[in-house]
């Protein structure tokens, strides 16, 4: 999937009008059938089972959550509750060049990893005045290592204002189909979605919001890798280590960073020399010597624990290079020049385009990180911005979209006060 792109100046986009804000639209029975045919049409050849147990939720409208791998996710949900009507928050870049139609299916258009209290109010807008569901991604970003990514905080009061039943969705094999570090390859996997009811309205009102957070956090603590090895689900194409080095940029032999590349099934440091193999069930082997993380999430745990003692000691520092697209409409993704991304324990200072570009975004700013790999095929990115003007920063650095959101969410539990 590519999208539209513009080449033009900074100081251009930044004059261009912003879009008024417009109320999210009911999708009628037309528009969710078309939604369900092109649903059928990209899940062909994919074996896929379901099985949905949601009587419990009583009436609706729903509240559905469910965990984000791929673009498949989406399709799901159609096959799962056609025809039901309901709405799906989705990201402002899936709205260029095709805002009406988007808004005629039901889209809700948010900005990742922004507080938005205007999301708020046309979800409520959604549920209570147009009767229909809201689906919701609340990781926002897909998942990186086949585990969520982080979720929100005060999502459980979020639940006690909306007031309505929640739903969960859990696609088990959709991230292995489609791992975002694979450059939108498909595999040959099954892929199996379960719908249940998480929470009745009754047991919304009854429960404090920490107790409801802990649910979602329970829901929500998957691991695709480990599901993999316990069904026993095989992984047979022979590049399925390709990309892998996307999250996995650090080498736990010599640990130097950038330096690893997926070819095949293996993956390799070219500064050691180390390598090793991916099993068919997703398992790392040393291809000699020992084997120090078998389990893919863990050594990405290991990274973060890495990043988090450079943070500690004063030492992280992201410095590349980068080209940068803004989005400020539903027109085009503008590529307004190169620059430069630096990211520390201050957190991120954006410059470039001759000199017009400065932008300062601060640790607390947001609790993660937009970063996506291979995105709308252009490259691996990095997004930050506010209401106003987003920025999609392409490194000219290979290895450093995985630490950059790493750090971030680190440097966000760092910002917090704490508590006594």
């Amino acid at each position: 999937m590519k999208i539209k792109t513009i080449h033009t100046t900074y100081e251009r986009v930044m004059a261009l009008p912003r879009p008024k804000k417009k109320k999210p639209k009911r999708p009628n029975l037309f528009f969710r059938s078309l939604v369900r045919v092109l649903s059928s049409i990209g899940m062909a050849g994919v074996e896929f089972s379901a099985h949905k147990e949601i009587e419990r939720a009583g009436k609706g409208p729903y509240l559905i959550l469910m965990n984000h791998s791929c673009f498949l996710d989406v399709q799901i949900v159609s096959r799962l509750f056609y025809p039901m009507p309901y709405g799906v928050v989705t990201t402002t870049d899936g709205f260029v060049g095709k805002s009406w139609l988007m808004r005629q299916i039901g889209c809700i258009p948010t900005k990742k990893f922004i507080s938005d209290m205007g999301l708020i109010r046309d979800m409520d807008y959604m549920l209570k005045k147009e009767k229909t569901s809201v689906l919701l991604f609340p990781e926002a970003g897909y998942s990186l290592d086949g585990r969520a990514t982080v979720l929100p905080r005060k999502m459980g009061g979020l639940l006690k204002l909306l007031k309505v039943p929640v739903l969960f969705v859990f696609a088990e094999g959709a991230f292995l189909r489609t791992p975002l570090y694979g450059g939108l390859k498909n595999r040959k996997v099954p892929v199996h979605a379960e719908a249940r009811c998480l929470l009745t309205r009754e047991e919304i009102a009854q429960k404090p919001a920490e107790e409801l957070d802990a649910i979602l956090d329970e829901a929500f603590g998957f691991d695709s890798f480990k599901l993999q090895r316990e069904k026993g689900i095989e992984v047979r194409e022979s590049d399925r280590a390709e990309g892998l080095e996307r999250v996995l940029y650090k080498c736990p032999h010599c640990l130097s960073e950038g330096q690893l590349r997926g070819k095949g099934d293996t993956l390799t440091c070219h500064a050691c020399g180390k390598s090793w193999r991916m099993s068919v069930l997703g398992e790392l082997e040393a291809c000699e010597g020992e084997t120090v993380y078998s389990h893919i999430p863990d050594w990405f745990d290991w990274q973060r624990a890495c990043v988090r003692e450079e943070l500690e000691a004063g030492t992280y520092r992201l410095d590349t290079e980068v080209d940068i697209g803004m989005i400020v409409d539903s027109r085009a993704l503008y590529m307004v020049g190169s620059g430069r991304l630096v990211h520390d324990c201050n957190g991120f200072v954006l410059t470039g385009c001759d000199g017009a570009l400065e932008y300062v975004q601060k640790p607390r700013f947001s609790y993660s990180l937009n970063a996506d790999y291979y995105w709308y095929e252009i490259g691996d990115m990095i997004s930050i911005g506010n209401h106003d003007q987003l920025f999609y920063c392409f490194p000219k650095t290979d290895g450093v979209v995985a630490k950059t959101r790493l750090a971030t969410e680190e440097l966000f539990k760092r910002s917090l006060p704490e508590r006594s």
